[in-house]
């Protein structure tokens, strides 16, 4: 019993040591602590929860994981004391890695408000009367846990989440059309059009059309067998009023709030991101005083106006990670970014 005890104990520490000995890396460490302010940031709604701890690390592969805080480590019964997201390198670095980074915040999030099994009940009441559109609506149920996280994510970080979205799933055709009904995931083509929409219907602005109709054009539906237009058509049918449910949702968690007032959507809507980019332009060092989710929305609306290249992108994000995580070490981090939010 003392042997197998000391194996799980050698278990949780294998889970977090890419998380520590990766703090060690030159260039790489500074920015994990950068990654670790956004995602405390991203988490962060102090009215209605008390936030766990954030940290994250880096991984191959294309897609971000997290292993929520309170969940049971591997080995045992002990829950696990913080959050722990698995950042894909290839990520690093853009504007992109906000939309994988606070996609896995909107998981804890949305575990902390009970927000999935608040969806999950509307939506099965929904199905009950929806004819021959029930298996749209089923679909829509069962994936409701990564929409949650995509839609959190969208209010966060604005057109970024979806053009992060669509660098991790531009994939050979038949991945994108790959519809398998048990995965918790949408397939790629309707999560790219799905989260177009949410963003219009949060933002609304052309940008969210037109970046539909360029997706479109990257994956035709043309020469889909019959099934599969069908199944297209019904989610499509769906696709308003799902939304709609989504942005009208008050669950008890929030008081009878929804999420978008919750998440003060209306502070963050493409003209004022624009604005805030173009004021930045006079006074550089008012970017590094912003909350981080607030910097990464608007240099990922500025990436898709083409109003600044992907060199200076990087070069901007690398030093607010920087400038984040050296402030968050030293304790001056987080009251002097509410100040300038």
């Amino acid at each position: 019993m003392l042997r197998l005890r000391f194996n799980a104990v050698l278990t949780h520490v294998d889970l977090f040591a890419d998380a520590l000995v990766q703090r060690s890396e030159h260039g790489y460490g500074t920015w994990l602590g950068g990654l670790d302010a956004v995602a405390a940031d991203g988490l962060a709604l102090p009215d209605y929860y008390e936030a766990p701890p954030v940290i994250c690390y880096l991984d191959r592969g294309a897609g971000a994981a997290i292993r929520r805080a309170q969940t049971r480590l591997p080995g045992g019964n002990e829950k696990n004391p913080v959050a722990l997201i698995r950042i894909p390198r290839e990520r690093m670095i853009g504007s992109g890695i906000a939309s994988s980074l606070v996609h896995e915040v909107g998981h804890q999030a949305a575990a902390l408000l009970n927000l999935v099994d608040s969806l999950r009940s509307a939506l099965q009441s929904r199905q009950s009367t929806a004819g021959p559109d029930q298996i749209a609506w089923q679909l829509w149920s069962r994936w409701i846990s990564e929409i949650v996280a995509d839609f959190w994510a969208i209010a966060k970080v604005g057109i970024a989440s979806t053009l992060g979205l669509i660098a991790v799933v531009s994939l050979p055709r038949g991945f994108v059309f790959r519809m398998t009904v048990d995965d918790p995931h949408p397939f790629p083509w309707v999560r790219v059009k799905l989260s177009c929409a949410i963003g219009d219907a949060l933002f609304p602005d052309p940008q969210w059309g037109k970046l539909s109709q360029l997706w479109s054009s990257f994956y035709p539906t043309a020469g889909l067998d019959r099934g599969r237009h069908d199944l297209l058509a019904s989610l499509q049918r769906t696709e308003r009023e799902f939304i709609n449910l989504l942005v009208q949702h008050a669950p008890a968690a929030l008081r009878g709030r929804t999420l978008p007032e919750v998440l003060a959507v209306h502070e963050r809507t493409p003209e004022k991101l624009r604005a805030i980019w173009q004021a930045w332009q006079n006074e550089p060092a008012r970017m590094f005083a912003a909350r981080p989710t607030l910097a990464f929305a608007v240099i990922g609306q500025a990436r898709a106006d083409g109003r600044v290249s992907p060199q200076r992108e990087s070069r901007i994000l690398g030093e607010m990670l920087t400038r984040w995580a050296v402030d968050d070490a030293t304790g001056k981090g987080r009251s002097t970014r509410q100040t300038h939010s």
